[in-house]
């Protein structure tokens, strides 16, 4: 078996882990948009108070739609359902987020960077172009959209 051979057989094989894969990445990017959703729905009044120094206009009703998108993301991407769809605005919270609080402290998260947020919009971009994968409710009531 010559190098193209083997390369090929290695691919076909690593199919079978891209669902077990887009499942993990899922599950991830889920538990890290819970904790800002959870902050964000504890103390609402702060968090608009915040969004308004920012200068984002409409910081309240801003406040409670990047809370909502964010508590609708960790549902639907833990369950896999509608997952392509879900990612559409997330990336939206995301680009917000870099543009009005990272962007200015450069690319290092531990400089609190957009490095974080822009990983969660490759994830997102990832879940667009590929979908939730075997294991998910998108599967279940959808069926395979590239067979």
């Amino acid at each position: 078996m010559n190098l193209k051979q083997r390369y090929l057989e290695f691919s076909r094989l690593s199919e079978h882990a891209k669902s077990f894969a887009l499942l993990l990445a899922r599950l991830t990017l889920a538990y890290g948009f819970y904790g800002p959703a959870t902050t964000k729905w504890g103390d609402m009044a702060h968090v608009a108070d915040w969004f308004g120094s920012l200068g984002i206009p409409f910081p309240t009703l801003n406040a409670y739609m990047a809370a909502s998108t964010e508590m609708a993301g960790v549902i639907l991407l833990s369950l896999g359902l509608l997952t392509r769809l879900i990612s559409l605005p997330l990336i939206v919270v995301m680009i917000v987020a870099i543009v009005t609080v990272h962007l200015p402290n450069g690319f290092s998260a531990g400089e609190n960077g957009f490095e974080i947020p822009f990983y969660y919009m490759l994830f997102l971009l990832i879940f667009v172009s590929h979908g939730a994968g075997k294991f998910s409710l998108d599967r279940l009531f959808f069926g395979e959209i590239n067979k």
